[in-house]
């Protein structure tokens, strides 16, 4: 892993915070999490384990200090280091077709999806929520999903580009 690796994963998670910051929030505060769909781009670009590791804690620790939903920080963490190395499992199994925009974009989508159910698992055994999972499921994750394909449809395509032109050693530009 160089250094130029370690920016890129750093831009990509410090744009994801952004996102999440920016985003207004939906249902009582509840927002749907960037950080996933900056993740997602970051373990296409880098699937080695070093840098998924490096990737799930380091989205799960800021998007825990910046949870809305209450006593969300372990949850996060526990949900985008799970998440994070599910999805590097399924891009490994379908490596050759993994980086092509529709499948990337599915792929995105099981992963919110993953990644939803999870978080809202982890904060009802560890917090004990009270509000009811279906509930949160159909009103918080699902238009996430929603909301990640779109920004992943468009982010994606554009950081393609990008790494192609700046020479950098990623799956990507080394698949073309």
């Amino acid at each position: 892993m160089n250094t130029k690796s370690l920016v890129l994963m750093a831009l990509l998670v410090s744009v994801g915070a952004a996102l999440y910051l920016i985003i207004p929030g939906i249902n009582g505060g509840m927002k749907p999490d960037f950080m996933l769909t900056m993740m997602f781009v970051g373990i296409l670009l880098f699937p080695n384990v070093k840098s998924v590791f490096l990737l799930g804690m380091t989205t799960g620790v800021i998007s825990g200090l910046f949870s809305t939903f209450p006593g969300g920080f372990f949850p996060n963490i526990i949900d985008k280091f799970i998440t994070a190395f599910v999805f590097f499992a399924v891009v490994m199994l379908i490596k050759k077709v993994a980086t092509k925009l529709p499948v990337a974009v599915v792929l995105c989508g099981l992963g919110t999806i993953l990644s939803g159910t999870i978080f809202l698992s982890a904060a009802i055994f560890v917090i004990g929520a009270e509000i009811p999972f279906g509930f949160l499921f159909t009103t918080v994750v699902l238009p996430a999903v929603l909301f990640n394909g779109v920004a992943f449809a468009l982010i994606f395509p554009i950081v393609i580009k990008l790494v192609k032109r700046s020479n950098l050693q990623t799956a990507v530009s080394q698949s073309v």
